[in-house]
């Protein structure tokens, strides 16, 4: 059999957490842009199917090696900002605002041994994808069947809070855990 001749792989530089947005799967969607991210850090969960082995007499006759399969990814967005919106769809609860301004007065968490029902949302992460100096595109990817967890609000003296929003990612059945796409331009954020 004649050796293969080995291709250059398709190569681009990614930098930054340009944005995150993040769409409910509500009767009424809700959708919100980030552009504070400062850091988004994915986890693979895995699920493992142990090997079996044929062993005999301390030697082994058989195996069959062990299966891993991606379930779905535990997502951490380290931001610079709190997005009380953000925090509203991950936990639960409810925010108030001023009835003539619609201007944010408080949120309030569902009550401590509430039940809640997780909304499910996708969540895409746009980074710059650059050639020399030159942005030249956005990579692009959704992690569908989102869900999140309450977030903690640290505080520290002469230090900005920069809250850590964890979000599990678990596709359907058939579904892809993650896609990536290629796109030319960030989506437009409409001011609140």
């Amino acid at each position: 059999m004649a050796e293969a001749t080995p291709k250059r792989g398709t190569e681009k530089a990614t930098i930054d957490c340009c944005m995150i947005v993040v769409t409910t799967e509500e009767e009424s969607p809700r959708c919100i842009g980030i552009t504070s991210g400062t850091k988004l850090s994915v986890e693979p969960q895995m699920e493992t199917t142990d090997a079996v082995k044929l062993m005999i007499k301390g030697t082994l006759k058989a195996q069959k090696p062990e299966k891993q399969t991606l379930t779905g990814h535990t997502i951490t967005l380290t931001d610079n900002l709190t997005i009380l919106e953000l925090i509203e769809i991950l936990q639960g609860g409810f925010l108030t605002k001023d009835a003539e301004t619609q201007k944010i007065t408080g949120y309030t968490p569902p009550a401590s041994g509430e039940e809640y029902t997780p909304v499910k949302f996708k969540l895409d992460a746009y980074s710059a994808q650059m050639a020399g100096s030159d942005i030249t595109g956005y990579e692009k990817v959704s992690y569908p069947g989102c869900t999140g967890q309450p977030a903690g609000l640290n505080s520290e003296d002469d230090v900005f809070r920069a809250t850590e929003y964890t979000i599990n990612s678990a596709p359907g059945n058939g579904e892809a855990p993650y896609t990536i796409a290629y796109v030319d331009v960030l989506p437009t954020i409409a001011t609140a």
